[in-house]
């Protein structure tokens, strides 16, 4: 009861934090318009977005749903095949072996690069900004699942030995438990990089989401909409954010600090 009562407390003095920070950023960019006089086609003032955005909450909501089911699809791909790669390494030296260069090569070439391909080959539908999402998401969470894997304390491991376990029941029961604390640290940094490759996506080629949306009304000058989508996509990736890290507290209470 105790811990969950200072979860509850910390996540509400992250909550009161996180308000704080953002009421001194709108206020911060209301200052700056009205002292400095900036056009409102360079730089919009608040309140101005805050209408176009009540104006348009129809249509930009369409886009968000878009962009949001790329980004959960991106998620749930990139995180199961980075668990399902990760394992497999773990398991098989000959798989560490052959596959860990070609996955440290592929970091070479730059994600972004990829999207136009990836468009060509996937089409402009949803589909090719998840494989898009799930790719820039996927070498984090790999990385970190299989780091977390491979330093499970000797202990835990000595008296597996001991037991006669299984290889497989020795990932599964005995290393990927205590290695939840540093996964859940590369799943709360695949939320966050998850939206950029939905919105790269969006920009290479897509006829919806708020990322198509922020393109086009960037072609047409029409500012104001671009901020309004853009704060859209930041309240979007904050909630996500603080949604996963809430999920992975609750079912990961131990090894949070």
């Amino acid at each position: 009861m105790l811990a969950i009562f200072r979860l509850r407390r910390a996540s509400s003095l992250n909550l009161i934090r996180l308000m704080v920070i953002v009421a001194a950023l709108l206020f911060a960019w209301w200052a700056l318009v009205f002292i400095t006089n900036v056009p409102h086609f360079i730089l919009p003032a608040p309140q101005r977005v805050f209408v176009t955005l009540w104006e348009l909450r129809s249509l930009l909501f369409s886009h968000f749903l878009v962009t949001l089911l790329e980004i959960v699809g991106g998620l749930m791909l990139g995180v199961i095949l980075g668990f399902l790669f990760a394992i497999n390494m773990q398991l098989f030296r000959l798989v560490r072996l052959w596959l860990l260069p070609v996955l440290l090569f592929s970091q070479a070439v730059p994600v972004f690069a990829l999207a136009p391909i990836l468009v060509l080959w996937l089409g402009y539908g949803m589909f090719s900004k998840v494989v898009m999402a799930a790719i820039i998401i996927f070498f984090p969470v790999l990385m970190t699942c299989f780091d977390g894997l491979r330093n499970t304390p000797t202990g835990y491991l000595d008296l597996a030995k001991t037991m006669n376990v299984k290889p497989w029941q020795m990932v599964w029961r005995i290393r990927f438990p205590a290695a939840l604390p540093v996964i859940a640290s590369g799943l709360r940094m695949a939320v966050v990089v998850a939206p950029i490759g939905a919105i790269i996506g969006e920009w290479v080629g897509s006829g919806a989401g708020l990322g198509y949306y922020m393109l086009h009304s960037n072609a047409r000058m029409q500012v104001a909409e671009m901020f309004a989508a853009l704060l859209v996509l930041a309240c979007l990736s904050i909630s996500l954010y603080y949604l996963a890290d809430w999920l992975l507290k609750k079912w990961i209470p131990w090894g949070q600090g």
